[in-house]
């Protein structure tokens, strides 16, 4: 069998070429900690839910956020149960646990429903736009 990329879209320089793959960098950053990693996921203008209702903007924000999963050292589970696609924007939905360590040294699990945008780049990868962990609660 043999994969035809489409004329009219560009072909991933990043290995980001679906949504899809996007959330398991995410899953694999988280998990292993790589910060730098994560925030090449992210456009420069993302916006990421810290908590419902609290939002953190732009790459210094969203760095701060990642930071804070990432400080826990746990392991991130994320399962994606839906990928809606228009042109050039898609919303992924999925559901995820987290499973880590607080500053404090108290054992942390945390669990949500994801509903995130990313847009396809230039290159034809895909980024985050809006990262929202906590669904539409």
């Amino acid at each position: 069998m043999t994969l035809q990329i489409a004329p009219d879209r560009p072909r991933a320089t990043t290995g980001m070429d679906t949504p899809q793959k996007v959330l398991a960098a995410i899953v694999d950053g988280i998990n292993t900690g790589n910060l730098d990693s994560l925030m090449s996921l992210y456009e420069p203008d993302a916006a990421f839910a810290k908590q419902p209702g609290n939002v953190a903007h732009d790459s210094s924000g969203v760095r701060e956020s990642l930071a804070a999963f990432t400080a826990m050292k746990g392991t991130l589970d994320l399962e994606v149960t839906r990928v809606l696609e228009a042109s050039d924007l898609a919303l992924v939905a999925g559901v995820w646990s987290f499973v880590g360590t607080a500053p404090n040294g108290e054992p942390v699990k945390l669990t949500g429903h994801n509903a995130d945008v990313l847009r396809r780049q230039s290159d034809g990868s895909w980024r985050f736009v809006i990262d929202n962990p906590w669904g539409t609660d």
